[in-house]
């Protein structure tokens, strides 16, 4: 059998009560810190700003290529 809880007195209640409350709050704020910092798209940016470019450069590229690829199926080569 499972030994009995000893009994606490409210004070100690209280006192465990207000600890645990500091450190949710501390680590609420650790938190906050955490996904601030995850969501900051423009410090990301800037840290990757050549790999930014670069990926939108090929993405235009990319694109562009697409467009004309189907501008040439469906309305053919102009000038053969």
């Amino acid at each position: 059998m499972a030994e009995p809880r000893p009994v606490r007195k409210p004070d100690e209640i209280r006192q465990s009560i207000e600890r645990n409350r500091r450190e949710l709050v501390g680590s609420v704020e650790l938190l906050r810190g955490k996904v601030r910092e995850a969501t900051d798209w423009r410090t990301h940016l800037k840290r990757n700003r050549t790999k930014a470019i670069v990926g939108a450069a090929v993405t235009g590229f990319v694109i562009a290529g697409g467009i004309a690829g189907v501008g040439s199926l469906l309305f053919g080569r102009r000038g053969d």
